[in-house]
């Protein structure tokens, strides 16, 4: 029986192919717009994922001076190389990269790049996870020395090198000429937009005495080891800094701490909220086209209204008659699912592609989706089937 009501319901939707095409355009949209945005979102949200944990593996960022809003900062003194080895002391931190930053224009030849020229460590490398693409990290004499030597990053090399070899090749900073003694791995963008591979890397010591004229250091990236609490390592940073920095129990800290887990988390938050959202709104397509498949199937019922009678007459039950409608509205919106699917795979694949973040298939997403179309389908076409089942079969021969 349920057999040959699907069988009926194709063959009246082939009958009236135009207007089954508008009827479920309200539900190919709706889930269309449902899945990409989810789809896109889950992008969206891998990407800040990935992009987070590219800046350091349980990474804290330690700055002098408080937060003061719009990216501004009060007055503090900066760290030195005293606050670097007793911050190293506290148990479960892997690494402390003591960081110097400055803006700077290289020169090879013709061709000159503005950068940001960085003053620090090997532990840069592991609190940064930072991986060379060719060549070596700093040696310790060149660390004690003050070397003239640099590793850049993959633009500064792109723009001063283009395709040639890079490694042993004098860059100028300033007064500096330092030999290219590596080449650093592509990270591409960092959430916040800024390019990671704009940059040379210089020894702390010969940032300091060629680049910035001072000892100071802005500030220290912290590499915490797996498996111990990034909290606890936060309070206890917290606590050593307030007791060196010598800072009252009445007074604020004179600097920050910043956990990039709890940024992650927050981001990824947002983003999914955003996602929820956007995903309700689309979902209203879902109700409009249930709407639209109840308009049309109480059009249907009128419009065949003796063939129901005569089937009544020869001896069809009203649940058959019942089931016959349901089952062509809910093909209607089955078939307007998977129009939409198809659609929202394509679509998704496109706009990943523009907007440059990954492709996520969510298979729940889309079960889910189908499914609800087919919800739409029963539960707006229940009304116009009970109508039809109910028709009085005198009445409905009389029907013109």
């Amino acid at each position: 029986m349920l057999w040959n009501a699907f069988i009926l319901a194709l063959r009246e939707i082939r009958r009236n192919v135009m207007r089954s095409i508008l009827t479920i355009l309200g539900i190919v949209i709706g889930v269309a717009a449902v899945i990409i945005m989810v789809t896109i979102g889950s992008g969206a949200t891998q990407q800040v994922t990935e992009q987070i944990a590219s800046l350091g593996s349980n990474l804290l960022i330690v700055t002098p001076g408080q937060r003061m809003g719009m990216g501004q900062r009060n007055t503090a003194p900066p760290f030195d190389e005293d606050d670097v080895v007793a911050v190293g002391n506290i148990y479960g931190i892997a690494a402390v990269a003591p960081v110097s930053r400055s803006s700077a224009t290289a020169v090879v030849g013709n061709n000159n790049w503005s950068t940001t020229t960085v003053g620090s460590d090997n532990a840069y490398f592991i609190a940064g996870n930072w991986t060379l693409e060719r060549g070596r990290e700093f040696t310790e004499s060149e660390l004690r020395s003050g070397a003239a030597v640099c590793i850049l990053g993959h633009t500064v090399k792109n723009e001063l090198f283009g395709g040639q070899n890079a490694l042993g090749s004098k860059v100028r900073l300033k007064k500096l000429s330092c030999t290219v003694i590596g080449l650093l791995q592509s990270k591409g963008q960092s959430t916040m937009g800024n390019d990671q591979d704009d940059l040379i890397l210089l020894p702390l010591r010969t940032f300091q005495r060629r680049i910035a004229g001072s000892r100071d250091i802005n500030l220290l990236q912290i590499s915490v080891r797996d498996g111990y609490s990034t909290e606890k390592v936060q309070k206890e940073i917290t606590s050593l800094l307030r007791s060196r920095r010598h800072i009252s129990v009445s007074e604020d800290d004179d600097f920050s701490v910043m956990d990039m887990k709890e940024i992650s988390t927050m981001l990824t938050g947002t983003t999914r909220i955003l996602t929820m959202l956007l995903s309700a709104v689309a979902a209203v397509s879902l109700l409009v086209g249930g709407i639209g498949i109840m308009n049309i199937m109480l059009v249907s019922v009128t419009e065949r209204t003796r063939e129901i009678g005569i089937r009544l007459a020869i001896g069809a039950l009203e649940r058959e008659v019942l089931l016959q409608f349901l089952v062509e509205s809910v093909v209607l919106s089955s078939l307007g699912g998977i129009i939409g699917i198809l659609l929202a795979l394509t679509g998704s694949l496109l706009i990943a592609d523009v907007m440059d973040v990954p492709f996520v298939f969510n298979g729940g997403i889309i079960a889910i989706a189908f499914l609800f179309s087919a919800i739409v389908g029963v539960v707006f076409g229940y009304f116009p089937a009970k109508k039809a089942a109910k028709l009085n079969p005198i009445d409905a021969l009389r029907h013109e």
